[in-house]
């Protein structure tokens, strides 16, 4: 059985304006650290909806209480293996829009138990080392230049 996922999705990097950033332990792969993602609900959802949602499914943050940022990064990348499953029969890739949510500070989040585990507030640096996924970590060692003040 093929699934009907929308092979188009948000990163959404959770940070503070002192570059601590929020990171998930998934729960279907324990081990696996990543920040906030996840794919359309409907081809025309708007990006910002999509980050939106998922921030607010996956921590219980309301994105429109904080400064959320398109960083205007898109990544292509082969789906795992063991995830295409979810998407309809064929669908070998994934494209990936990148987006910054500014917290003023370390902030508790509500886990959804079927998605993740638990949850760490890392410097960026540590971060980075702790994700799996490579579009997530090049988003993250980003994060310096991306909320260093513009002249």
């Amino acid at each position: 059985m093929t699934g009907t996922k929308i092979p188009e999705s948000v990163l959404v990097v959770i940070h503070t304006p002192d570059l601590q950033v929020l990171l998930l332990e998934r729960a279907d792969h324990p081990g696996f650290w990543q920040s906030v993602t996840g794919s359309k609900d409907e081809a025309d959802e708007p990006l910002t909806l999509t980050c939106a949602r998922e921030v607010m499914e996956e921590t219980g943050l309301d994105a429109k209480s904080f400064e959320l940022t398109d960083w205007q990064l898109t990544n292509r990348y082969e789906i795992y293996p063991h995830w295409r499953h979810r998407y309809p029969e064929g669908v070998t890739h994934n494209t990936e829009h990148v987006f910054g949510l500014c917290v003023p500070a370390p902030l508790p989040v509500t886990l959804a138990p079927r998605e993740h585990l638990q949850y760490a507030w890392l410097p960026w640096e540590d971060a980075a080392q702790r994700c799996f996924s490579w579009s997530n970590v090049q988003a993250i060692r980003e994060l310096p230049v991306r909320r260093r003040p513009r002249p």
